[in-house]
């Protein structure tokens, strides 16, 4: 008679966490008093306003601006990360150089560095006197004070988001694919489009979203670079804190809904893409 219950016992997988009642109940509790709370009072404040006086507050002259700005640059950031820490990623898995450990450490530097002193160090070193903008401004680019310098310190702190999601997928990835493709005549080009691509778009695609994410959000290191002008360099972030410093809470609220509700948008379309790609993956 025991022997069926010993049996079923022997087949149940090993969990080492206590329950599953138990921890979902701990889950859907965390993630409740975190974000879900937080969200609903936000929607509950908001919807205090009319359609109409929601509409005028959300989309003056000055916060459409900051929001061009704002998802703007945090686009051109993410896709410059997405590009360039892929370049990272493979050069710090597939090659040993001297100083390789050095390199590897500080990609996670943006992770350390408190926002407001990465804001200072880009500005200084970007302004018309600094290290590179010395070098820089004479020839046009001016990376401090302007838009270009709000996306050279999203670039900065999106950066890790990249390098970290692809190093264990390139870690990962069999090199014996390649060499099959190198002996069947594949030239380098074709074997990084048909073999290596596939497999790590998904991963880049995550990255970027992550790093898009990042950079939607930042704004210690964007307020000491960007200028702050309105209608050029102010960001939506920045919008928001000036409203709720002129005790306007609506037009806060408003701006907060819409930054949301972009937000959300945004990452659900990158979702689908990184489900989309990982669906042709070989």
């Amino acid at each position: 008679m025991t022997a069926p219950f010993t049996l079923s016992v022997r087949e149940r997988k090993f969990n080492a966490l206590p329950g599953f009642s138990l921890t979902l109940g701990y889950t859907l509790c965390y993630l409740s008093a975190l974000v879900l709370l937080p969200l609903a009072g936000l929607l509950l404040r908001v919807s205090s306003l009319s359609w109409a006086d929601f509409w005028r507050l959300a989309t003056t002259g000055r916060a459409l601006a900051a929001y061009r700005l704002t998802f703007g640059a945090s686009f051109l950031a993410a896709l410059a990360n997405a590009v360039f820490g892929t370049i990272l990623a493979w050069v710090l898995v597939r090659y040993r150089f001297p100083g390789r450990r050095l390199v590897d450490a500080l990609v996670d530097f943006p992770f350390a560095l408190p926002t407001a002193v990465a804001g200072l160090t880009l500005a200084s070193l970007f302004s018309a006197h600094g290290w590179l903008g010395r070098f820089l401004v004479p020839l046009g680019i001016q990376g401090a004070f302007t838009p270009l310098g709000v996306v050279i310190a999203l670039t900065f702190v999106g950066m890790p988001f990249v390098v970290r999601s692809l190093q264990p997928v390139l870690e990962n990835l069999e090199r014996d694919v390649e060499e099959a493709a190198a002996t069947l005549g594949a030239g380098r080009l074709r074997t990084f489009l048909r073999v290596i691509g596939p497999v790590l778009l998904p991963t880049v695609i995550t990255g970027f979203a992550q790093a898009f994410a990042r950079a939607v959000g930042e704004y210690g290191s964007v307020i000491f670079i960007a200028g702050n002008k309105p209608y050029a360099s102010e960001i939506a972030p920045l919008l928001l804190v000036i409203r709720l410093e002129e005790y306007d809470y609506a037009g806060a609220l408003a701006l907060a809904v819409v930054l949301l509700t972009i937000s959300f948008a945004l990452l659900i379309t990158i979702h689908l893409l990184e489900h989309w790609a990982g669906r042709y993956q070989p």
